[in-house]
């Protein structure tokens, strides 16, 4: 926030300095996110760095905040992308002083969502990032971005309506009546499992929306192609993780309710899988499969959560981490790929990789990773969820590992085109990756390395963590 005012009262013609001021506005958070990791417990079972202040105590208000083994990882997801989404917006050349007050004021309600330690406070900062979403979609957005912008924000907007009432359902059960979390998680121990279903189905709702879940899921399509790259990479990268956060934390307070609708929660990750993998098969742009294949990877996170278990649950924190890496890759390449030829239909940029070798070979890496190749960044997490989730629902489990042949036959179409020679010449001029969208982009190709040859620098962050929420199931 302190970054958004610097550059809200620079002066617009001064462009450069604009841009350097949001460069360094996210390069910040980035910084001290790193300083949390570097003095993290790993074996604390309470939240850390907290702090808290009273808000509104009538209404058992407060401004909390703490970092725990869940939120820190999805806090240095948010930071990294913010920042390489600002590297490669610095060619933005309508109102770029509004544009980066929009993305930072977006990182700021992001950060407050994964910080938040009371609902309510939670809430208010969901509902934050509608608003600069809404104007980075429909200012800086394609051809359709003002029917892009209406889907996201009614369809934001209605389940945001549905997480509001079950906050207050569990609000008003607790006595005294409370908004904090762990006031909420000890007071929730005297709930029955008849009252904890209608509350966990009204945060549901809201959370499907943000990941999303099929049949909540009519707005990423559009908003993903119609959203520029750099909105798109914190879009997918960050804000669909706000849902599956959610429903993380709502089995601390509701966890007789996730049991009950854990069979349903089951379904629709199948659902999420195949019907997103099939879509993605059947789209001919870039973006669009990329969109597509962003519900089918976001089922698997669902299915982890489903599976109730240790297995399931790291697997699906790995799953949302994996899939902002990957996902925040490719789409920074696609923009790339965009300014350089004005298309991104597959037909129309065969051969296109014979020219950008640098591209080709980080394109290759990413889609490789998207479709779960062992010893990159999604695998492990994909293998976690479908062992957790084969202890807790058998063989239908298969389902889910059909949706991953799909993925990868979409995938290896993507790089055929890409891999094959410029016969006809046509993209002969073409400039390589180069300066900040090398720097840019080899950042996430080295963590899509690292991280799937080594899944435990992510996987010990979150172990404890994991343990204390299970054992409210047990």
């Amino acid at each position: 926030m302190v970054g958004l005012a610097v550059v809200l009262l620079l002066p617009q013609d001064n462009r450069a300095r604009v841009r350097g001021a949001a460069l360094v506005a996210a390069a910040v958070p980035l910084v001290l996110s790193m300083s949390l990791l570097l003095t993290f417990d790993r074996a604390a079972t309470a939240p850390q760095f907290g702090e808290s202040r009273t808000w509104i105590p009538e209404l058992g208000m407060t401004y909390t905040l703490a970092v725990d083994g869940l939120s820190l990882p999805l806090i240095l997801l948010t930071t990294l992308l913010v920042f390489v989404a600002v590297l490669s917006s610095l060619h933005v050349a309508r109102s770029p002083k509004a544009f980066y007050v929009w993305v930072l004021l977006l990182e700021f309600s992001c950060l407050g969502v994964f910080a938040a330690r009371d609902w309510f406070l939670l809430y208010v900062f969901w509902e934050i990032a509608l608003v600069p979403m809404f104007f980075l979609i429909g200012l800086w957005g394609g051809p359709e971005k003002e029917k892009a912008t209406m889907t996201y924000f009614l369809y934001t907007l209605g389940g945001s309506i549905f997480m509001l009432i079950g906050i207050f359902a569990v609000y008003l059960a607790a006595d005294p009546h409370s908004f904090d979390m762990d006031a909420l998680k000890t007071a929730s121990r005297g709930w029955t499992a008849g009252f904890q279903v209608a509350p966990f189905v009204a945060l549901l709702a809201g959370f499907a929306v943000k990941i999303p879940i099929f049949p909540l899921h009519g707005w990423l399509p559009l908003a993903h192609v119609q959203a520029p790259a750099p909105v798109s990479i914190i879009l997918s990268g960050v804000m669909l993780k706000l849902g599956a956060y959610g429903l993380l934390r709502s089995t601390e307070i509701l966890p007789e309710g996730v049991r009950r609708l854990a069979p349903l929660l089951f379904v629709l990750a199948l659902v999420n899988i195949l019907y997103g993998a099939f879509l993605a098969f059947r789209q001919r742009d870039v973006k669009a499969i990329v969109a597509f294949s962003s519900i089918s990877h976001m089922g698997f996170v669902l299915l982890g959560i489903a599976a109730l278990d240790h297995a399931g649950f790291s697997g699906a924190v790995f799953m949302m981490v994996a899939h902002g890496i990957v996902t925040g890759g490719l789409f920074l390449l696609s923009g790339m790929l965009y300014e350089r030829t004005g298309t991104l239909v597959l037909d129309d940029i065969a051969g296109v990789g014979s020219r950008m070798p640098m591209f080709k070979a980080l394109l290759t890496l990413t889609l490789l990773a998207s479709m779960g190749l062992p010893g990159l960044i999604q695998f492990p997490g994909e293998m976690q969820v479908l062992l957790g989730a084969f202890e807790g629902f058998g063989l239908p489990v298969l389902f889910a590992a059909a949706g991953i042949l799909i993925t990868a036959t979409f995938t290896l179409r993507v790089i055929g085109g890409v891999l094959s020679d410029d016969i006809e010449n046509r993209w002969a001029g073409l400039s390589d990756v180069r300066g900040a969208e090398l720097l840019s982009s080899t950042s996430l190709a080295a963590l899509t390395i690292v991280l799937g040859v080594a899944p435990g620098i992510a996987l010990g962050l979150t172990n404890t963590t994991i343990d204390t929420l299970i054992a409210r199931f047990v």
